[in-house]
């Protein structure tokens, strides 16, 4: 059995049931594994956990790079409004994107200052760095149409992360009314002389 296939089924077990409820023994019963087999790859179960959820991080981050890449030639204002809907539909097909915005807002408390300082905060920092430079290079209809676009990448972020919540907390259709209602409002204000 190999790390990755424990990673993979490690993965299923924290997005469903959380650092404290995922067990070791179950874990290793859907690899077809004894549990003491598992430490032949990590050390322990908080090794485990952080060694996937830095793979999920990574994997989320290449995710939201490809989406981007995909919809290159599309108006700026429909990259990132559609980019807020592509995240509720991620969170309902996803074991990994339920696991990724699981942790980014409730990492276990025994971990909470690693996981937030070396992979949520820096992770943050890497999309506000992305959204910038896609609003410094402009619209591909009407170019440079953001002013100022280190304050709008933040704005952005900050309104990604209410999304997040309403995802985490309020469904599908609570998710779609916020977009729907904070997203004129976001796009009036950034394209603002």
């Amino acid at each position: 059995m190999s790390a990755d296939n424990i990673k993979q089924a490690a993965l299923v077990h924290f997005a469903r049931d959380g650092y404290e409820g995922a067990s070791l023994k179950s874990i290793a019963d859907d690899c077809g594994i004894k549990k003491p087999s598992i430490y032949a790859h990590f050390s322990s179960k908080e090794h485990l956990f952080l060694q996937v959820l830095q793979d999920v991080f990574e994997q989320q981050e290449r995710k939201i790079d490809a989406f981007f890449a995909a919809c290159a030639d599309q108006p700026l204002e429909e990259q990132l409004r559609g980019f807020l809907d592509s995240r509720q539909a991620a969170y309902e097909l996803d074991d990994e994107t339920r696991f990724f915005l699981r942790m980014s807002f409730f990492p276990p408390s025994s971990l909470y200052v690693e996981v937030m300082e070396e992979m949520v905060y820096p992770f943050i920092g890497r999309q506000e760095d992305m959204v910038t430079r896609l609003l410094d290079k402009g619209c591909p209809a009407h170019g440079d149409i953001i002013h100022h676009s280190r304050q709008a990448a933040i704005a952005y972020i900050t309104l990604l992360d209410g999304i997040y919540v309403e995802i985490l907390y309020g469904g599908k259709d609570r998710t779609a009314r916020r977009i729907a209602a904070v997203w004129p409002v976001y796009w009036s204000g950034v394209t603002k002389e």
